[in-house]
C-alpha cells in the first residue's frame, strides 16, 4: 500500500497553496507576543537562579553544621 511519491515541483506548488491559507500574525501582534515571551524568559529565569542560589546556601549550610561538631 505505498502511495506514489510526489515531484518536488509538485509538492513546492502544495506548499505554496498551504502556505496562502495561512492566517499571519500582524507586526504589532508579533512585537506584543515577543515582549511577552522575553519577560516571561527573564521572570523564569530569575526564579531558578534565585532557588539555585537558595538551594546551593542551604546545602553548604547543612554541610558546614556537619564539620563543626
Amino acid at each position: 500500500m505505498r502511495s506514489e511519491r510526489t515531484k518536488p515541483a509538485q509538492f513546492v506548488r502544495e506548499v505554496r497553496a498551504e502556505l496562502r491559507k495561512v492566517t499571519w500574525p500582524t507586526r504589532d501582534e508579533v512585537i506584543r507576543l515577543s515582549i511577552v515571551v522575553l519577560v516571561t524568559l527573564v521572570v523564569f529565569t530569575a526564579l531558578v537562579f534565585g532557588l539555585d542560589t537558595l538551594f546551593a546556601e542551604f546545602f553548604r549550610w547543612l554541610l558546614s553544621t556537619g564539620r563543626e561538631s
